[in-house]
């Protein structure tokens, strides 16, 4: 269910309370939340995942990205998350997808090279293609 996309983070579609004190266990120190409470029915609310995560002794981070897309103030919370967590981080929305592209956007904006992050993502099964254009304006803005 995980993708290992780096040392650094893992991606997963949708998570459950119940899967907390596993991904604490191996030893994840923070979950980010990427999707938006209400996005099908039978969801996990966003509250419950963040009170089993700090009951695991996780850092727990919502940054809900839409189908809309992503924005800078997004950009930057997921990179502050990535600093704060203290080890390694797994980020979850539906598919993994939207977090993977989050998380190569903060490295875009942290100066990582999109060569990198490309290759990264694309190890773990994610093609950036479509979104280099967005990390190689995020790379030059950084």
């Amino acid at each position: 269910m995980l993708r290992i996309i780096d040392e650094t983070i893992a991606v997963a579609p949708q998570i459950r309370p119940e899967d907390l004190p596993a991904i604490a266990a191996a030893g994840y120190k923070a979950v980010v939340n990427n999707r938006p409470d209400g996005e099908e029915p039978g969801q996990p609310a966003g509250e419950s995942i963040r009170a089993a995560a700090e009951a695991a002794g996780l850092r727990y981070t919502a940054i809900p990205i839409t189908h809309a897309g992503f924005s800078l103030p997004q950009v930057e919370a997921m990179s502050a998350a990535l600093a704060e967590a203290g080890g390694p981080v797994l980020a979850y929305c539906r598919s993994g997808t939207r977090s993977c592209n989050l998380w190569a956007l903060a490295g875009a904006a942290r100066g990582d090279d999109a060569d990198s992050l490309t290759a990264k993502a694309a190890a773990a099964g994610y093609d950036l293609t479509n979104l280099r254009p967005l990390l190689d304006a995020v790379a030059r803005r950084g």
